[in-house]
C-alpha cells in the first residue's frame, strides 16, 4: 500500500511545499546557473546569425517596426499609466494569493456566504477570487479606454509586417544589439506581439479558466462541465500564471535597461517626446515608479488573515480555526 503523505505542522522545515528552504535555495542556484548558461549560448548563436549576409539584409530591410496608422495617438496618456500601476498592483496580489493557495494544506480559516452555509472555500481562496474581479474590472476599464481612445493601434498588429519585424527584434535583442525604439511614439513589432497577447490571448484565458474553477461555474450544467472539464482548466490555469510571471520578468528587465528613466516617464508619468533623448534624466517617472513598488509591498505584507477577516466578514461568514 502507498504510503499516504503527511501533512506539514507548523514550525516544520518542509514549509515550501514538499522542499525545505535548503532545497529551494539550491534548486534557484541550480536553475540560475543553467538560465546564464543559456543565455549566453543563445547570444553567442544570434551574433553569429546577424553577422551573415542575408541575415544583414533582413536586418536592414525590418528594423523592428513598422509604422502605426495616420490615426493612431501619439503618446501615452495618464489613465493609461493609472491602468498600467492597478493591474500591476491587482495581478501581484493574484499571483500571491494563487501560489498561497495551491501551497497550503491546513487553512487558518473559512469563507462560506451568507446565503449558502454548505458552501466553504478557504480564506486564502476567497481572497484570490476577489481580487480576480477586482483585477477583471480593472481590464474592462482599460479595455473600454483602449478603443474609446485609439490607444489599440499601438498594440495591435494592424500589419503582416508585424511578423517579420518582431523576428528582427527578437534578433536584435538576442544578439545584444537592441533594436533603437521611443515608445512614447512606436513599440517595436515584438513588444507589440508581447503585449497583445498578454491582453487578449493570456488574460482571457486566465480569466475563463478561473470561472471554471470557481463558485460560480453552474456544477448541475452536466453538459457544458463535459465540454468543458475542470481539469482542462487547472492544466491551463497554473502554465498561463507562469506566463504572466515570466511577461512581468522580462517586461522590467527590459524597461530598466533599455533607458529606465524615459522608460519610466512614458509609464508612470505620461511624459515623453518624439526626440528619444528627451526626459532621459527626468526623474518623475522614477519616483512614482519607487512609490508604486512600496505600494504594493505594503499590500503584500498586509493581505494576511488577520486584515483579511475582517473584510472577508462584509460579505459572508469566516470561521477561524
Amino acid at each position: 500500500m502507498a504510503s499516504t503523505p503527511r501533512t506539514p505542522h507548523r514550525g516544520s522545515s518542509r514549509v515550501f511545499g514538499e522542499l525545505s528552504p535548503a532545497q529551494w535555495i539550491g534548486s534557484v542556484l541550480l536553475l540560475g546557473a543553467a538560465a546564464l548558461v543559456l543565455a549566453v549560448f543563445v547570444v553567442l548563436i544570434a551574433r553569429v546569425l546577424v553577422s551573415l549576409g542575408p541575415v544583414r539584409e533582413f536586418l536592414v530591410s525590418y528594423s523592428g517596426t513598422y509604422p502605426l496608422p495616420e490615426a493612431a495617438p501619439l503618446g501615452i496618456p495618464a489613465w493609461l499609466g493609472w491602468q498600467h500601476f492597478l493591474n500591476s498592483l491587482f495581478l501581484l496580489l493574484v499571483i500571491r494569493s494563487g501560489l498561497q493557495f495551491r501551497r497550503e494544506r491546513r487553512p487558518d480559516a473559512f469563507w462560506s456566504p451568507r446565503g449558502n452555509k454548505r458552501r466553504r472555500i478557504s480564506l486564502a481562496l476567497w481572497f484570490h477570487q476577489a481580487i480576480d474581479v477586482l483585477w477583471i474590472a480593472n481590464g474592462v476599464v482599460y479595455i473600454v479606454l483602449l478603443f474609446a481612445t485609439g490607444q489599440w493601434m499601438r498594440i495591435v498588429p494592424t500589419s503582416w509586417d508585424v511578423f517579420p519585424n518582431a523576428v528582427s527584434a527578437a534578433l536584435q535583442y538576442a544578439a545584444l544589439d537592441w533594436p533603437t525604439e521611443n515608445g512614447w511614439v512606436n513599440y517595436n513589432s515584438l513588444q507589440q506581439l508581447s503585449y497583445f497577447a498578454i491582453t487578449f490571448v493570456a488574460a482571457p484565458l486566465a480569466i475563463v479558466t478561473g470561472v471554471r474553477l470557481s463558485g460560480v461555474w453552474p456544477r448541475e450544467a452536466e453538459r457544458l462541465n463535459r465540454l468543458f472539464p475542470a481539469e482542462w482548466a487547472r492544466r491551463i490555469h497554473f502554465p498561463v500564471m507562469l506566463f504572466f510571471v515570466a511577461f512581468i520578468a522580462v517586461h522590467v528587465f527590459l524597461v530598466l535597461a533599455t533607458g529606465a528613466l524615459r522608460n519610466l516617464n512614458h509609464m508612470y508619468a505620461a511624459r515623453g517626446s518624439v526626440d528619444p533623448d528627451a526626459f532621459a534624466s527626468d526623474p518623475t517617472g522614477l519616483l512614482l515608479f519607487a512609490a508604486s513598488l512600496l505600494a504594493m509591498a505594503a499590500a503584500w505584507i498586509a493581505a494576511r488573515p488577520s486584515l483579511l477577516i475582517p473584510i472577508a466578514r462584509l460579505f459572508g461568514d469566516v470561521k477561524q480555526r
